[in-house]
């Protein structure tokens, strides 16, 4: 019989960050990948005494990493009334964006994550610390950029599976880099980001190396990790007052996102290393100490999108995705 092998993904209980799972099913050939099931009392989403919890796929892509005709299985956690967990931040996205369907919401995410190779960052010496930072960002050869054959295979993993993967950076912190996703809508940038950190995870595994998302993976004077979010509006797109009434929503409801944004957001936002504190909220044209970005050409062009430059690397993209759209769109 003709077989192919589906890598069922999904993200667990864990507190305060929630992890990416996976198990391996085969499914015969001219058969979509099933519902399945999990022990949910293994991943802090079900007691012991009613431990299952069902595996719902909603987004299927080739296996980048296996080949041929399997897949890697994307899926929402349901409880066995087929209802969602409460873990299931996709749900909830899921309405948001179906409510808000005709503003035709367009998100890109500039995910940054820093490569570990134990408790050390990679590139790091084993005691004190490398020279300070300002030839990484962007950085070329041996002395500057570490890891850059498990970005370059994650990339071409990224492309292999169809994700709308957009660039690739190292960033300011040696070992720390960025992948972007998009521009895509608010649940498609949720599940093609989801997918690109599982396979940043499992390609660097094969190296002996770990991927942080920690949004101050080292304490002190060197940069946090972000994710910052790109997004805009059907009327964004088309006029400037648009941009600048998002910029005002988001102000508006400023406390609910920071509080949403990702673990230890306040280690990161201190108003220091390109960061507004947490504990304002100001947007400017071209400022990367504001909490929201007008890029330049948008103030000059009257038109395009704005940069979020809150949310967390450890943040969940489907819970960005909706606040956002929810914020700017019920405004409009």
């Amino acid at each position: 019989m003709n077989v192919y092998k589906a890598e069922y993904i999904w993200i667990d209980g864990t507190q305060p960050t929630p992890l990416l799972r996976s198990k391996t099913k085969i499914v015969p050939a001219d058969e979509a990948p099933p519902i399945w099931g999990f022990d949910g009392s293994s991943t802090n989403q079900a007691p012991g005494n009613a431990s299952d919890c069902v595996l719902k796929p909603v987004y299927v892509v080739p296996d980048p990493i296996r080949g041929g005709e399997d897949k890697l299985v994307l899926c929402e956690v349901l409880l066995t009334d087929l209802t969602p967990h409460p873990t299931n931040t996709r749900a909830l996205c899921v309405e948001v964006a179906e409510k808000y369907a005709g503003f035709e919401s367009w998100f890109g995410m500039e995910q940054e994550y820093t490569f570990f190779e134990g408790a050390t960052p990679l590139g790091w010496p084993r005691a004190g610390y490398p020279g300070p930072q300002g030839p990484y960002y962007c950085g070329i050869g041996a002395n500057a950029a570490y890891g850059r054959d498990i970005v370059e295979a994650h990339m071409e993993a990224c492309l292999a599976a169809g994700l709308a993967y957009s660039g690739l950076n190292a960033e300011v912190m040696p070992g720390q880099w960025e992948f972007q996703i998009g521009p895509v809508g608010p649940v498609e940038v949720g599940d093609q980001m989801t997918v690109a950190r599982w396979l940043l995870k499992r390609i660097a595994e094969d190296s002996g190396v770990d991927v942080s998302f920690d949004p101050k993976p080292v304490k002190g004077d060197w940069n946090g990790a972000g994710c910052h979010t790109n997004f805009s509006t059907n009327a964004m797109r088309e006029g400037y007052d648009a941009i600048i009434a998002a910029c005002e929503a988001l102000g508006e409801r400023a406390a609910l996102h920071i509080e949403n944004y990702g673990f230890e957001i306040a280690l990161r936002l201190t108003g220091l290393h390109e960061t507004c504190s947490y504990k304002e909220f100001k947007y400017g044209v071209s400022d990367r100490g504001a909490s929201v970005r007008i890029p330049w050409q948008v103030a000059q062009d009257k038109k395009g999108y704005i940069e979020d430059r809150r949310p967390n690397a450890n943040c969940d993209p489907y819970t960005v995705a909706r606040l956002i759209t929810e914020t700017v769109c019920s405004q409009a």
